[in-house]
């Protein structure tokens, strides 16, 4: 399988990020619904599975199932085509990649937080979050 990879990063102000906000919070609750019941009809869809490769199978899930996982996709390119990394589909846990001193690093937001606080090294991870200081836009 082929994946075309890109150089390009969109890089964040803090306002810019900030500024997607309410359209993250309308997003992120896609996801996770749309995940949500993926998951809930992983055993019966991986029966079908089964059975296909054996020369029977099929559900009646199917067609729905479909329908989920379009709109869950759907809704993990909008968030990707914002320029914003996706980290935890379970948490809502988004990186906005940011320019610090010639640097890359990830101004870090979690659905349930009110603004964007907290910033952490592209290596260090959600663990190595910081607070955000006056160095920051």
């Amino acid at each position: 399988m082929y994946e075309e990879e890109t150089d390009e990063v969109r890089v964040f102000t803090l306002s810019e990020a900030r500024s997607l906000i309410p359209r993250l919070r309308k997003l992120l609750p896609r996801v996770t619904r749309e995940r949500e019941a993926l998951l809930d009809m992983r055993v019966e869809i991986d029966l079908a599975r089964e059975k296909a490769s054996e020369g029977g199978g099929g559900s009646l899930l199917g067609p729905t199932y479909l329908a989920h996982l379009i709109r869950f996709s759907e809704a993990v390119q909008e968030i990707e085509y914002l320029g914003v990394v996706l980290k935890d589909f379970r948490s809502g846990l988004v990186d906005f990649p940011y320019d610090r001193d010639g640097r890359i690093v990830y101004l870090c937001w979690k659905s349930d937080e009110d603004e964007i606080d907290w910033w952490h090294e592209t290596d260090a991870g959600f663990a190595g979050r910081q607070p955000l200081n006056d160095e920051f836009e």
